[in-house]
């Protein structure tokens, strides 16, 4: 898929961008280090003992190359005209002493933090790296979703069980994608008949994705800082579309039994719409009829203008956050407007802390027991941890791609560049992509330009230590 890569040269510039993101991990206002009580929990935790052995099902899992943290595995099959899927899940909450040091360093974290030269993880390593990620070829205990659907991939039934796997493959998305696209691979096909399949299931429940090229921040061999900005591949979306099934399932189990935690996002409301639709007519690709869902679906990816329209979208996903409930339903719609159905993270224990609580809650339920005491005594506590954290996260990773956009700037203070607009953020400032290097910026333009016009930029001050460029219409 389309790439954009700019990276920092001069050693000069390399030593000043290290010593601002040294600084910028000092700073941050979150526990970097485990405390020793923490890292002995997770060394002495024994695993849980599983219902039933699925070792030898061929699991395999699929993840940015490199990645250690493994929560997810698969195994798909035809099941007469429709499919099997069996989806584990690290088990977190069989390792997790509730009320321990462990437990407590987790709530404090809220979810692992990703920076330019590593992540402050959410559990101590030997845990989230080791001994309960998924690796392939070693003996896991995992919360294995079994999942019957039909020939037009809609969910019949399903179950939730505690079992022994071992995975046989870790996957990479790059190479995955190369194999379905030589066909060499019958499993990972399946991931795509499947994963089409589930899309067609969301477009018909009204749900709506939002695939924004990622924008991350990569260390080189060498110790060049890069910024790559990529389109996600087409099986980044059918891997997702596992996981969207597994929340809606656990949404399901909860809502069930009125105990549990929900992920939610309200409805975008007129005034939305309506400010989405005039950018998209300002861009020359108006939305003017059927369900945004579908017309984001519908945007063909080589065209230019589809990124301008997607940044525009993203007012359209915001407000999500968390509900938590025990012994009564919380009142009004439980939706999750761009899901288009209830739905719950469970899929991420080793790096979000509520799945924890989703999972423990699921597993009780789907076995006709009562939901953890410890679990149902701390759920009013989950949303205000989760915002936080959020929050934390967030301000974190915008800090690093600010100061590395400002390094791959510096040269160019006192040149004129070209900047395609955005999205406008007031009268005379916009969000700007910058072709070379691959920066997105916040800049002044002329009064009355529209999303998706070009205009020339003069770099005229930069500031790497606080990340800050400054611009001159």
């Amino acid at each position: 898929m389309p790439q954009r890569r700019s990276h920092v040269s001069s050693s000069a510039e390399q030593s000043e961008l290290a010593e601002a993101l040294a600084a910028l991990r000092a700073g941050i206002e979150a526990p970097v280090e485990f405390p020793p009580e923490a890292i002995a929990e997770a060394e002495a935790a024994s695993a849980p003992t599983p219902d039933l052995d699925l070792r030898d099902v061929p699991f395999v899992t699929l993840d940015p190359l490199g990645s250690k943290d493994l929560d997810q595995a698969f195994q798909l099959e035809r099941a007469g005209s429709g499919y099997q899927v069996r989806y584990a899940i690290a088990d977190v909450p069989g390792y997790v002493e509730p009320g321990g040091a462990l437990d407590a360093q987790a709530r404090l974290r809220g979810q692992t933090l990703y920076l330019a030269d590593g992540n402050i993880p959410l559990h101590p390593r030997v845990l989230s790296e080791d001994r309960a990620s998924l690796l392939a070829g070693v003996e896991r205990p995992a919360l294995v979703w079994t999942f019957a659907l039909d020939a037009e991939g809609a969910k019949t039934g399903f179950r939730l069980e505690r079992a022994l796997i071992r995975s046989r493959d870790q996957l990479d998305y790059a190479s995955a994608q190369a194999a379905i696209d030589r066909g060499d691979d019958d499993h990972l096909s399946l991931l795509r008949e499947i994963g089409e399949l589930r899309r067609v299931q969301e477009a018909q429940r009204g749900g709506a994705s939002l695939n924004l090229p990622d924008e991350e921040v990569v260390v080189r061999e060498d110790g060049r800082y890069d910024i790559e900005r990529r389109r996600p591949l087409p099986i980044e979306d059918w891997n997702a579309q596992l996981s969207l099934m597994t929340g809606m399932a656990a949404a399901e189990l909860m809502i069930d039994a009125k105990v549990g935690v929900l992920r939610t996002m309200p409805q975008p409301d007129e005034r939305a719409f309506d400010r989405f639709r005039r950018q998209t007519e300002a861009l020359g690709r108006p939305w003017t009829a059927g369900r945004y869902g579908d017309y984001l679906r519908a945007l063909d990816t080589a065209d230019p203008v589809a990124l301008p329209v997607l940044e525009a979208a993203a007012a359209l996903f915001r407000g999500a956050g968390y509900i938590t409930f025990d012994g009564q339903l919380p009142e009004g719609d439980l939706t999750q407007a761009a899901i288009g159905a209830p739905y719950a993270h469970t899929t991420a224990p080793l790096r979000r802390l509520v799945d924890r609580w989703s999972l423990a809650i699921c597993l009780a339920v789907s076995r006709g027991e009562a939901a953890p005491a410890w679990a149902r005594e701390s759920l009013p506590l989950l949303p205000g941890l989760m915002q936080d954290s959020a929050q934390r996260a967030s301000r974190l990773d915008a800090e690093t791609i600010n100061r590395v956009e400002a390094a791959l700037l510096q040269p160019l203070v006192g040149r004129t560049i070209d900047a395609t607009v955005i999205e406008l953020r007031g009268e005379d400032r916009a969000s700007v992509q910058i072709a070379e290097p691959a920066v997105t910026a916040t800049a002044p333009v002329t009064v009355g330009i529209q999303p998706g016009a070009t205009v020339k930029l003069r770099v005229a001050a930069v500031d790497v230590s606080e990340g800050t460029v400054e611009f001159v219409v």
